[in-house]
């Protein structure tokens, strides 16, 4: 089991970016992928989560109505688009895997990929 993160980079305020999760040795849509990300000196803090049934997606309000997470089954890859991008926002970006009900608890999460980082100027 393999994820990838990847998509990260210098962006100023308001701006996009789009970060990808690649997965290998299983099949994404059979499994809850979450997205978590880690300032410098801080917490690691739950971004948003697309479940393995139908694909429901929850963020968290932080990021909620600026931050997309959507899967393509196809590539088996699972996506965070993010605009309106905030200094705030600035952080290691990591994807994790877990099978069974929703969490936003990182330590539930079994599979990490490498984090990609991210950083937006004001």
């Amino acid at each position: 089991v393999q994820l990838q993160a990847s998509g990260g980079g210098l962006v100023q305020s308001g701006g996009s970016l789009r970060l990808s999760c690649a997965a290998s040795g299983f099949t994404l849509d059979q499994f809850t992928i979450g997205w978590f990300r880690q300032a410098p000196g801080k917490a690691r803090d739950y971004v948003g989560v697309i479940m393995w049934n139908g694909g429901y997606v929850y963020y968290d309000d932080s990021v909620k109505g600026r931050f997309t997470i959507s899967r393509d089954n196809s590539e088996n890859t699972v996506y965070l688009q993010m605009n309106s991008l905030k200094p705030e926002d600035t952080a290691v970006y990591s994807c994790a895997v877990k099978g069974g009900p929703f969490s936003r608890n990182a330590a539930d999460y079994k599979y990490w990929g490498q984090g990609t980082e991210v950083t937006v100027s004001s």
